[in-house]
C-alpha cells in the first residue's frame, strides 16, 4: 500500500448556535517526502508558511490551526496561522485546491521555519514548480 507524500485531514471546529466556528479549523498535515515539503513550503512569507490541501471553503484572514508532520521527524509541529493564499478548485496548471497558511511570528513557529529550511537546504533555491507559485 503506497502513501501519499502530502496528506491533510480536517477536523471542523464546533459551531455555536449555528453561527461562525467558535475556534479555528484544525487540520493535520502529514508531509512524508522532501519533494512534497518543497512543493508545500511558502518561503515568500517573511514568517514562512505552508500550503494545505483542502476542499473546504476558506477566506483570506481565516484562522487555521495546523498540526504539521515533517519527513523523517517524529515530532508534530502545531501552527496557529492565518489563511494568506487560496488556490481555488480547477486552478490552472493542475494546482491542488487548498490554502496557504502564513506562520505567526512567534519563537516556536520560527523554529519550525528553520527546521523546514534545514530539511530543504539547497532545494530552496530550486526553480521547480510548487503548489503556490
Amino acid at each position: 500500500m503506497s502513501t501519499a507524500p502530502l496528506t491533510a485531514a480536517s477536523t471542523p471546529a464546533p459551531l455555536s448556535g449555528g453561527a461562525m466556528p467558535a475556534r479555528p479549523s484544525v487540520i493535520q498535515l502529514s508531509i512524508k517526502e522532501k519533494a512534497a515539503l518543497y512543493a508545500a513550503y511558502i518561503p515568500l512569507f517573511a514568517e514562512g508558511g505552508i500550503f494545505v490541501p483542502s476542499t473546504r471553503e476558506h477566506r483570506l484572514g481565516d484562522d487555521l490551526y495546523v498540526l504539521i508532520s515533517l519527513p523523517d521527524d517524529p515530532q508534530r509541529y502545531p501552527v496557529a496561522g492565518k489563511v494568506a493564499w487560496i488556490t481555488p478548485a480547477r486552478a490552472t496548471g493542475n494546482r491542488t485546491h487548498g490554502v496557504g497558511v502564513r506562520f505567526p511570528s512567534d519563537d516556536k513557529t520560527q523554529q519550525l521555519k528553520m527546521r523546514i529550511e534545514q530539511i530543504l537546504g539547497a532545494h530552496l533555491a530550486s526553480d521547480r514548480p510548487t503548489q503556490t507559485l
